[in-house]
Formats: C-alpha cells, sequence, structure tokens
C-alpha cells in the first residue's frame, strides 16, 4: 500500500550563474518507502538535495510537506519541519567529542552544567538502538575520525528530533561492510516507522536492494521513473548516461616491460613485510577489506609515513623517502580516496590544480607562465573530458568525477611513472567511472606503471592484470586476472592473521 506523500517538489527550477543546475524537476517522498534517486555526477540531485534541505532556495516550483506549501530560507527551517539530508562529505568539529558533534545545538544539561554523563549515555543508547555499537568512541575528538567513523554522526545527527524524511548523499562511499548491513537495517526500521527515505548512490546492488522507485536525473532534467522491480541495470544506464556502456572496461594492448616500483620487506607502524613489484604497462590492484592497510601502505611508498624497514626501489635504484616531496622527483604519485582534503585546493582554479606540481617547470626568472599554464591546462581537460566552463573554474563547485579527473590530469602533467590511485571512483557516477577507467587504461598502454587501491571488487576485478589481496596488514595472497574471483579475493581478505 503506497504511503502518504510527505515532501513533494513540483517543477523546481535553480540556475547558478550561467548554468542552469535544475530544469522543472518533481518529486515524490512518500511515507514506509525508499525512493532512490539516480544521475551522473553533474546532473542535478545534490542541488535537489541542497534545496530539500535549505541550503538554497529554488528560483521557480514549489515544496510542499504534508500538502502545505514551505519555504525553506535556512537549514534550521528545513530541519523544523522533519526534512533532513545525510551529507557524503560530513562537516565535523575537530576539536570537540564524537558526542558533542552528534549532539550540537542540543547538547544536555542539568541546570546551567553541561551533562557529560549523560550526553556520553544518550550515544551510548542510539548507538545500540540504530546498529552501530563499537563504531564510536563517544570521548573521541572529532579531528581523529576516520571517514566512516565521520559518516555515522552525520547519519546520527539526521536520526535525532523528528526527522520524517531523511535523504541519504552516497552514504555507504566510507563503510565498511559490516557497516553497510548496519545502515540497511537501519533504513528497513525507517521504513517500518513510516520515514521517508530518499536514497543516492551510485551503487546499482545497493539500488536494487533497497529502493521502491527510482527517479533519473540527466543534465539538470528528470529522465523518469520507474518500479525498481519493474527495471534493470542496463536501462537505469542508459537513462543517466544517454549511452549504452556494455564495455566499462576497456582494455587496450599492452606489453608488460620491467619493474617501476618494487617493494623489499616494507614494515611501518601499520604494515609488516610487505614485498611485491608493478611493472611497466601493468595494472596492480590492492584488495582487501576496510582497515587492511592498504591506504597506509600507500602512504609509506610516497613519503608520507615513515618506514621502520624495508626499502624501496624505483626503477631498479634504492630510494630514500623523506617526504612526498622526494617521491615526486623519483617519478611516484598518490591521487588520495581523500581528494578534498588531501589532493585538491578547493578554492583554487581547475589551472591551478592541473598545473600544482609542475610550477617548476613553468618558471622562467621565477615567474610562472599562464601562457603555458593555460596550455597545459586546456589540454589536459580536453583529453580527459573535465567537465567545466573554463580552465579558471573554482574545483570546489566540479562534481566528484570531474575533481578526479583534475586529480589525475596533474599527474598525467606530472609525467609521474608510477600512479597509485587509492579509491579512484569513490562517489562517482556510472559515466564518469567509464571514463577514468578509460584513462586508466590509456595510461597503462602507454607504459605507465598503475597501482590501484579498490574495495568494489568489480572494480579490482575490471582493472587488474593482477590482484593483492592484504588482510591485517600483510599480504595475504596474489591472483592473476585470469583466475580471479570475488570469492576467491573474499577468502584472502578475511583470512585470520597467522600465528
Amino acid at each position: 500500500m503506497t504511503g502518504a506523500v510527505l515532501l513533494h517538489m513540483d517543477d523546481v527550477a535553480k540556475r547558478f550563474g550561467p548554468v542552469q543546475a535544475l530544469r522543472g524537476v518533481s518529486l515524490n517522498a512518500r511515507a514506509g518507502e525508499v525512493l532512490a534517486l539516480m544521475g551522473e555526477n553533474g546532473a542535478g540531485k545534490s542541488t535537489l538535495l541542497r534545496l530539500m534541505s535549505g541550503v538554497h532556495q529554488p528560483d521557480g516550483g514549489n515544496i510542499t510537506v504534508d500538502g502545505q506549501r514551505v519555504v525553506f530560507a535556512t537549514p534550521q527551517a528545513a530541519r523544523a519541519a522533519g526534512v533532513r539530508v545525510v551529507a557524503q562529505e560530513p562537516e565535523i568539529i575537530p576539536d570537540v567529542s564524537v558526542a558533542e558533534n552528534v549532539y550540537a545545538g542540543a547538547l544536555p544539561r542539568r541546570g546551567c552544567i553541561f551533562d557529560r554523563a549523560g550526553l556520553r549515555a544518550q550515544l551510548e543508547q542510539d548507538l545500540a538502538r540504530y546498529g552501530f555499537t563499537g563504531v564510536l568512541d563517544p570521548a573521541q575528538l572529532g579531528r581523529s575520525l576516520s571517514p566512516a567513523q565521520r559518516q555515522v554522526i552525520e547519519i546520527l545527527r539526521a536520526l535525532t528530533g523528528g526527522a520524517r524524511v531523511i535523504a541519504f548523499d552516497e552514504p555507504t562511499s566510507s563503510l565498511s561492510d559490516h557497516e553497510v548491513e548496519s545502515l540497511f537495517r537501519l533504513i528497513a526500521q525507517l521504513k517500518a516507522e513510516d520515514i521517508a527515505v530518499i536514497y543516492v548512490s551510485h551503487r546499482m546492488k545497493e539500488i536494487f536492494r533497497i529502493a521502491d522507485r527510482i527517479l533519473v536525473l540527466r543534465d539538470g532534467a528528470s529522465v523518469g521513473e520507474r518500479q525498481a522491480a519493474e527495471t534493470d541495470e542496463p536501462e537505469l544506464v542508459r537513462m543517466m548516461v544517454g549511452r549504452d556502456l556494455s564495455a566499462l572496461f576497456p582494455r587496450s594492448p599492452r606489453s608488460v616491460g620491467a619493474p617501476v616500483l618494487s617493494l623489499h620487506n616494507i614494515t611501518t607502524e601499520d604494515v609488516t613485510s610487505v614485498s611485491f613489484n608493478v611493472r611497466a604497462g601493468e595494472i596492480v590492484a590492492l584488495a582487501g577489506l576496510v582497515g587492511a592497510g592498504r591506504t597506509e601502505l600507500a602512504h609509506a611508498i610516497i613519503g608520507d609515513t615513515p618506514i621502520a624497514s624495508g626499502h624501496i626501489e624505483v626503477e631498479g635504484r634504492q630510494l630514500t623517502l623523506r617526504s612526498p616531496r622526494d617521491a615526486v622527483k623519483a617519478g611516484l604519485a598518490l591521487a588520495p580516496e581523500e581528494r578534498k582534503q588531501q589532493a585538491l585546493l578547493m578554492k583554487r582554479s581547475v589551472r591551478d590544480n592541473i598545473c600544482l606540481a609542475i610550477l617548476g617547470r613553468l618558471q622562467r626568472w621565477r615567474v610562472v607562465s599562464r601562457t603555458e599554464e593555460g596550455r597545459i591546462a586546456r589540454r589536459y581537460v580536453q583529453e580527459l573530458r573535465v567537465r567545466t566552463p573554463t580552465i579558471d573554474q573554482e574545483v570546489a563547485t566540479l562534481s566528484g568525477g570531474n575533481q578526479q579527473k583534475t586529480v589525475l590530469a596533474r599527474w598525467l602533467a606530472r609525467e609521474a611513472k608510477l600512479l597509485i590511485l587509492d579509491e579512484p571512483t569513490r562517489g562517482v557516477d556510472v559515466g564518469a567511472k567509464a571514463d577514468i577507467y578509460a584513462i586508466i587504461d590509456k595510461l597503462a598502454a602507454q607504459g605507465s606503471a598503475i597501482l590501484v587501491i579498490s574495495s568494489e571488487l568489480p572494480e579490482v576485478l575490471g582493472l587488474a592484470d593482477r590482484i593483492l589481496v592484504m588482510q591485517g596488514g600483510r599480504i595475504r595472497g596474489e591472483i592473476s586476472r585470469a583466475e580471479a574471483t570475488e570469492e576467491k579475493i573474499l577468502s584472502l581478505a578475511i583470512l585470520e592473521n597467522a600465528a
């Protein structure tokens, strides 16, 4: 039985300068139902969420809650009406505790005194209620939280204080498999409580597992709506991108050369006795569960984490890496998982971000040639199909996929010998994924050595020539492309620590 419409957005439109972000989109969020919102990066999903959360106001159209027209002039107004959005990139207060982050603005008191014990008890009770027991330490400071822990805080914030409509924006992009299962149980609980759920994700398996209806956006407009039980992946992909992506993982002819990167018994605080190599023209994937040590190993390779023992060779020459600067000089590059915090200068232009690693080459008498900067930036924007109005556009305004392409463009301009890609398509839509996979394939065909870290098994199987599976900070096994299956990878990833 169809639930009552709690939130209705009717023919809403939004323009940002010359860009028409939304073109008359309508949406119904019904009690006890999950509406999936799908589309490429830049399709208008985030803008739609910002309108319903009061961050922006529509230029046209109406928003109603329980049949009554509303105007959300502020996020507080939307929250008071029971409309919440769980953001993909949570805003965390760095120097206060987890408990204070969750209940900011509604901290319990005993008279005039802040009730720390009551706050801790409240958080532990809510963690148990929503299935996240053990994920968070109430006293831990916000600045030390992992991406997954920050996401759980954002979810808990949305659940407090009478939520009636909850929109989740790519909520599983930072969560472990166990935490994802907890989230899905929570969503089932919200449905049972007649809360309307809007779910934004690029992961098809998730959509078909939890969604009742699917609304597809493309270029700021609604392409169509389907019952989840009456559609399939190929139809949704065609609706989202307007083209067939059956060959999602291209594979150009290429020859594998000599080792570019060789690790010899690398040991740090997080990894133990790791040895392997990556050859020119080869794509090697590091698979494993969250916390297996993959990202920590990547940061050791590029000189961001001290190495306790062992050594690294690049093209047969042993390196001493005191900092990432040394790694970049040696031809190593990392596109990190947290691109906004660790890779991009969000308030600077696409041009500045692409040319950041080659400024020394562009200088004459200590003055950077803006002409040459522009030429290089335009070249890679065109080659990588970065969707931006101009090369001087602030990178913060780009979609996630185009931000990732900007990071890749930086290292292509630098002509890195080895490129480490940590979760290269996290939070990226299927169309941009196809573009990024094509870039990776082209680089390997041109002789680059590529190390991919990914938690998406189809991505690992589709890209890699060899797969190294990590667990507990160690390499637990190697699987060739021909022999690789999801079952084999998972069996190594969950292997118990050897005595």
